[in-house]
């Protein structure tokens, strides 16, 4: 659809360009593969680690795991993380031998200052129904959700409701839910939900930190002993 070797300015152009080709559509039931996404950095950042967890939200099992290891191309830039990012998630999707209903990534979808985050970038490219869940807000401003597990406020910016903001355990941390792509905001809200098991985060997100870490401290050991 587009290259990757772009100037933050022309990077910045493109997400405008791209943002209108988000759809939001409901979702139906929430799929009983869901995968979540994660990377990490070794050498300084030079050095991306992508990688994805098959999670059967049925049988609370992980079905398989996939990560890819490249070279990060494109500089640290807040509100751009897909283009250091998303090309090594993409790769490491097409390691995938199953099938997944719908992709999770640790990050913004709609809730950007562009309205397309990594999660939409990420949904686009794919074809595939995706949201995001971030661990802090990157724009817009909300209440704070009530203590109990399932509370939720809205993430509003310029007076337009652009993500959810989810407490997934009783007086947790909420974390930051949006639209990717092909999902609404209240199926995206209910299929964080179908993946909480009493943790901040819902299980395939944070499955796939814990398995990215391990895939980077592997790297750390292998670059070491060469």
């Amino acid at each position: 659809m587009h290259r990757w070797n772009l100037t933050p300015r022309r990077a910045i152009a493109l997400q405008r360009a791209l943002a209108g080709r988000v759809v939001e559509r409901p979702l139906g039931d929430v799929p009983r593969l869901i995968a979540g996404g994660d990377a990490a950095f070794l050498d300084g950042g030079d050095t991306i680690v992508a990688g994805w967890v098959v999670w059967d939200r049925v049988e609370r099992r992980v079905i398989e795991e996939a990560f890819v290891r490249r070279p990060a191309r494109f500089p640290y830039v807040p509100g751009l993380l897909s283009f250091r990012e998303a090309p090594a998630l993409l790769a490491a999707a097409r390691r995938l031998r199953s099938e997944p209903g719908l992709f999770l990534i640790d990050g913004h979808g709609l809730a950007h200052p562009r309205r397309f985050g990594i999660a939409c970038h990420v949904g686009l490219l794919l074809g595939k129904p995706t949201r995001g869940c971030a661990k802090g807000r990157l724009c817009g401003e909300h209440d704070t959700p009530e203590a109990p597990a399932g509370s939720r406020a809205a993430l509003r910016d310029d007076g337009a409701t652009i993500g959810a903001v989810v407490r997934l355990a009783d007086a947790v941390r909420p974390v930051y839910v949006s639209i990717g792509h092909l999902i609404t905001l209240d199926d995206a809200v209910r299929a964080v939900q179908a993946g909480a098991i009493g943790y901040r985060l819902p299980e395939p997100t944070r499955l796939a930190d814990q398995a990215v870490g391990r895939a980077k401290r592997m790297g750390s050991i292998v670059k070491a002993n060469q």
